[in-house]
């Protein structure tokens, strides 16, 4: 299916050796399920498809369930049962995508124990799980390092470990010095100092929004106070449109140096889950955001 995109951007005129293409957040993780049968991949909810695939695999997920040390023990332990298998679905599909277009491909993100990148590819590790993203060069290779997400929200802490702030990279490709900023860490200060501090000209932003519609009252950091410049008055008053624009890449972006930015959402239903969130395009002071919601969409952005 990705490949349908890819095709429709390079008949476009859209890709060439100097495109960096984006993708969202999440878009690996759900090779949770990749492989298996129908009783897990069709029930009508997560939960259901969740018991499927345990009584498919009990015994396995049995030692991972004992080990794990996350408050969300069974989410940890699924994760980590299908762990190899997604690590080389992921490095196969995205590794593929961005040789056959010969592109950079900031391979939205998955969910893996401690990984790492090992011969230009990205392999499972034994330790606690990240939400990370990897970017691929034209030649099929992930380049290192990968990108750890530093702000794991409320609903992620549970059975997600952070990264590190200061680990954030910027990497060297034909567009620039790009920076890669995980969802919910694009509304953080820290992370457009590392950007700036290493020099960066443009950040990706790969996102997934939940069920949120973008016109109601915005909460408030997910679970994080504020940072430091968030005016409190704003918390519980603005929408959450609103606070994309103020709070995220279009209100910081001129705080890292940068000149261009892409924040890109996973849409779709999967399960009872349901994708949304408003891409946006930033060059300079001048933002585009995207009219498709909830569908697929290519959204091109030239210097």
């Amino acid at each position: 299916m990705l490949d349908g995109y890819f095709a429709a951007g390079k008949a476009a005129g859209w890709l060439n050796t100097g495109t960096v293409t984006v993708l969202p957040e999440y878009i690996g993780a759900w090779l949770a399920v990749a492989g298996e049968e129908e009783p897990v991949s069709r029930p009508s909810s997560m939960t259901r498809a969740m018991i499927a695939l345990v009584l498919r695999h009990p015994f396995a997920f049995l030692r991972q369930y004992l080990q794990a040390g996350e408050a969300r023990r069974a989410i940890a332990a699924i994760f980590r049962l299908k762990a190899p298998s997604m690590a080389a679905d992921y490095q196969r599909v995205f590794s593929q995508l961005a040789a056959r277009y010969r592109v950079h491909l900031v391979a939205g993100s998955t969910i893996l124990p401690d990984p790492a990148i090992v011969n230009g590819a990205v392999v499972a590790g034994d330790g606690p799980l990240y939400n990370v993203s990897v970017l691929y060069a034209p030649d099929g290779r992930a380049i290192s390092p990968l990108v750890r997400k530093v702000f794991p929200t409320a609903e992620e802490q549970p059975f997600l470990a952070a990264g590190k702030v200061e680990d954030l990279p910027v990497f060297d490709t034909p567009a620039g010095w790009l920076g890669i900023l995980i969802c919910a860490d694009a509304w953080f200060p820290a992370c457009y100092e590392q950007m700036h501090a290493l020099g960066a000209e443009m950040i990706a932003v790969p996102s997934y929004g939940i069920h949120q519609n973008l016109d109601d009252i915005w909460p408030g950091y997910s679970g994080y106070p504020p940072p430091a410049d968030v005016d409190p008055a704003d918390i519980g008053h603005l929408t959450r449109r609103e606070a994309w624009r103020k709070y995220a890449l279009e209100g910081r972006l001129p705080s890292s140096g940068a000149q261009l930015g892409l924040n890109v959402f996973l849409h779709g239903d999967f399960w009872e889950n349901t994708g949304s969130g408003q891409t946006v395009a930033i060059h300079g002071d001048a933002t585009w955001e995207c009219s498709k919601q909830g569908v697929g969409a290519l959204v091109s952005l030239w210097r």
